[in-house]
């Protein structure tokens, strides 16, 4: 896991975003817009786990900075629609999309039973990281 989350660090951030400031968690937010496709802001708070009006502004700054796209959801006006402005796709795919790939390749041998006990331990070794009363020492 070490060597894992190692990799995943060096993975540089594009030179054509350098300058916007990306923080990690703008890089959740952009992996979720890139592998699932545009996406409510209330769908991206449930996702990140936290509130719609948090990733309001962490969108509304990098729509500012011309990586992200608002547009009114056609279905209901009220709603607007986040997704990766098309001119910043091809640098961001370039960044994200090896981890995207990567992880196709090894589910995709895998039964739907083998791939749903790989997420269910992942999710439950993330939940033990943030739960430090649960922690051995």
């Amino acid at each position: 896991m070490p060597r894992m989350v190692g990799r995943a660090k060096r993975l540089g951030v594009p030179e054509e975003l350098r300058s916007s400031a990306l923080a990690p968690r703008h890089l959740s937010l952009l992996a979720y817009l890139l592998f699932d496709g545009p996406m409510a802001v209330n769908e991206l708070a449930g996702r990140l786990e936290v509130a719609p009006a948090t990733v309001s502004l962490m969108v509304g700054d990098l729509d500012k900075k011309g990586i992200l796209e608002r547009t009114p959801d056609p279905a209901d006006r009220r709603r607007t629609i986040v997704s990766i402005a098309e001119a910043r796709r091809p640098a961001i795919e370039s960044w994200l999309g090896r981890s995207a790939a990567a992880w196709r390749t090894v589910l995709a041998p895998l039964s739907d039973t083998e791939r749903a006990l790989f997420t269910n331990t992942l999710a439950a070794y993330e939940q033990a990281l943030s739960d430090p009363g649960d922690a051995t020492p």
